[in-house]
């Protein structure tokens, strides 16, 4: 039970997430990708009354399957926290318990929810699905967004907010 208590190294945890794409794919003929749940809720809680027509359009009952994928992993990893974890986890670092931190995060989530409707998926649906496609879009978002990580860093490495 000891190996479960700990985080696995990155070369048991990467194969066994780049894993699931084939999995998916060849056991369902579902591709990977989590940001479109975000858009069936909406279609849930506003069923054909939105003037949005991406959000009246979708037919979130065909996509269901990705619903039940997000159930597993909250129930996932509520179980992983509270009882496969040798150490308390931590969910919010101290120094974003403030204000400024918590405008941080707001803003953060802001950009992440923009970036990743303007740039048709996530990061690891881009990353994980499209490369493992060879999807050409799928290249250019990743190269974007390890760019982006990386100037983000040394923004923030050398600036205090």
């Amino acid at each position: 039970m000891d190996w479960l208590l700990h985080p696995w190294p990155w070369y048991v945890a990467g194969p066994l997430i780049g894993l699931t794409v084939p999995a998916l794919l060849l056991l369902s003929g579902r591709t990977f990708g989590i940001s479109s749940s975000f858009r069936h809720i909406c279609s849930i809680v506003f069923p054909g009354r939105s003037s949005i027509p991406y959000l009246r359009d979708n037919d979130w009952r065909k996509e269901s399957w990705n619903l039940l994928f997000v159930v597993g992993i909250l129930i996932g990893a509520f179980v992983t926290a509270r009882f496969l974890s040798a150490e308390a986890i931590v969910l919010l670092p101290a120094s974003l318990a403030t204000t400024t931190g918590m405008i941080k995060l707001f803003l953060g989530g802001l950009l992440v929810g923009f970036g990743t409707r303007y740039a048709d998926g996530c990061t690891s649906g881009h990353t994980i699905t499209g490369l493992s496609n060879l999807q050409w879009p799928s290249l250019v978002a990743t190269l974007s967004f390890f760019v982006g990580g990386l100037a983000s860093t040394a923004i923030t490495h050398y600036q205090s907010f």
